[in-house]
């Protein structure tokens, strides 16, 4: 008892550093962010003065004549990254699905090596792979049959290029898919197995265990890693600078070229580099973009604690 007594003291000191350190790092994390959006802000903030609400509402964007209007590009942002999160998430819950429930231990995990590799690959080999391959077949293959015989659906009709909203959209669910399906796959794995067994105890198929006793308690890591994706998808520059086409406009015709903000930042940032107002502007878009983050990670925290909850 009295040796219990006297390794109580350094144990607890133990924990107290701990938790400062675990506290600390968390701060420096907070501190960091709060710092990049106060001195990004304070940078941006000419060009919030001089376009006001118009830099948010605005749809020209013409730094010859001091205009600046970001709604095109962000815009262009979210229909690319929406587009991708259509492609991607079924696709890549079904991958997930097969690799933890369905594929033999051993084939399931060298292809969930093969699956993580693709999302190690960098955002300028998927761009140029877009730009050689990607775009002269779904051109000839894909996006001119679908404009000649389905332009009465507004998305397909007036085929403008190859390089357009569908084929960044399509590149960018190619770069997420991987990381959405890595998420699901381990929070699948976190189903205990006796939940499994007593699924097909009963008679289950296996369909009908993966929908009764694998997807209900999986949904907000589901959500998380989608929101993840989310986030991914917005921020991409390289990749959906080389296939969007960098006109940036808004329209229901996907088939036509347009912009995004990180591409927008930067193709024309050693540009701005000598044009104070210019490059207060496009550190303005690259707030917006933050401010855009920060709306999709609080709304899968809000999506998440409310799934808890239930």
């Amino acid at each position: 008892m009295s040796a219990d007594l006297q390794d109580a003291p350094p144990r607890r000191s133990a924990d107290t550093i701990f938790r400062l350190a675990v506290a600390s790092c968390a701060s420096v994390v907070l501190l960091l962010l709060g710092g990049m959006l106060v001195r990004t802000t304070w940078s941006a903030w000419p060009a919030f003065q001089h376009s006001g609400i118009g830099f948010l509402t605005g749809t020209t964007w013409n730094p010859n004549t001091g205009t600046f209007g970001a709604l095109p590009y962000i815009y262009g942002t979210l229909v690319t990254s929406v587009v991708a999160l259509i492609l991607a998430v079924p696709v890549a819950v079904l991958i997930a699905l097969y690799l933890s429930e369905i594929a033999p231990p051993a084939i399931g995990t060298y292809l969930g090596y093969v699956v993580d590799l693709l999302a190690a690959v960098p955002s300028v080999v998927y761009g140029l792979w877009g730009v050689f391959v990607l775009v002269p077949f779904l051109t000839t293959y894909v996006w001119q049959p679908l404009s000649n015989h389905l332009a009465f659906i507004p998305i397909f009709a007036q085929f403008a290029s190859g390089r357009n909203f569908l084929t960044a959209g399509l590149i960018l669910a190619l770069m997420i898919t991987p990381i959405i399906s890595a998420i699901c796959r381990e929070v699948f794995r976190t189903v205990p197995n006796d939940e499994r067994e007593a699924a097909l105890a009963v008679g289950a198929t296996r369909w009908e265990m993966i929908r009764l006793a694998v997807l209900p308690p999986s949904r907000s890591g589901i959500v998380a890693a989608i929101m993840l994706g989310f986030g991914r998808a917005v921020g991409e520059t390289i990749a959906v600078a080389y296939l969007i086409g960098g006109f940036p406009h808004i329209t229901a015709h996907l088939l036509q070229q347009g912009s995004t903000i990180a591409a927008n930042i930067a193709l024309q940032f050693n540009e701005a580099a000598s044009q104070p107002l210019f490059k207060a502007a496009l550190i303005g878009l690259g707030v917006v973009l933050f401010a855009i983050t920060l709306i999709i990670n609080v709304a899968a925290r809000l999506i998440i604690r409310r799934g808890n909850s239930r």
